[in-house]
């Protein structure tokens, strides 16, 4: 399975430029925890977190209204191809040590972001659809059948 199955398309961006404190009131109403920057032709520059406002303003002390996206924002960001197996965004989180990545198609360009919790919930759907093969295989299963079918001549 590629990571361009399991990805978010839908995107909150903001500007290199933009205030840190305009950031944050999007990420309150938009109920998200970051949002990517791009360049002109939509190649990830950046990525800014509530942790990194967390970190790199609140617990500094400084104001969110004096500095901007691009003075917090993690640059480069990491980044993963669409084309990218689940599994090897797992490995490239655990590595990195990161919740979220950026996907991107064979241009550069952002199509979306993957975060640790779209791929646990991949991962549970998986369990669920072996779960499902491993009931209908299971003696008692296998005996239920046989009952209905015995059953239905």
């Amino acid at each position: 399975m590629t990571i361009r199955t399991i990805c978010q398309r839908q995107v909150d961006l903001a500007g290199s430029e933009e205030t840190v404190q305009v950031a944050a009131a999007r990420m309150k109403a938009r109920n998200v925890g970051s949002l990517m920057i791009v360049d002109d032709d939509r190649c990830p520059i950046g990525i800014v977190t509530d942790r990194d406002l967390a970190v790199r303003v609140v617990a500094e002390g400084a104001s969110g209204l004096e500095l901007t996206v691009g003075d917090v924002m993690s640059s480069p960001p990491i980044t993963i191809p669409d084309t990218a197996a689940v599994e090897d965004a797992l490995g490239l989180m655990r590595s990195e040590g990161i919740r979220r990545l950026i996907v991107v198609g064979k241009d550069g360009a952002l199509v979306g972001v993957v975060s640790l919790d779209d791929v646990l919930g991949w991962i549970s759907n998986e369990f669920r659809s072996v779960t499902g093969v491993l009931e209908r295989s299971s003696p008692k299963s296998l005996k239920r059948e046989a009952a209905k079918a015995k059953g239905s001549r």
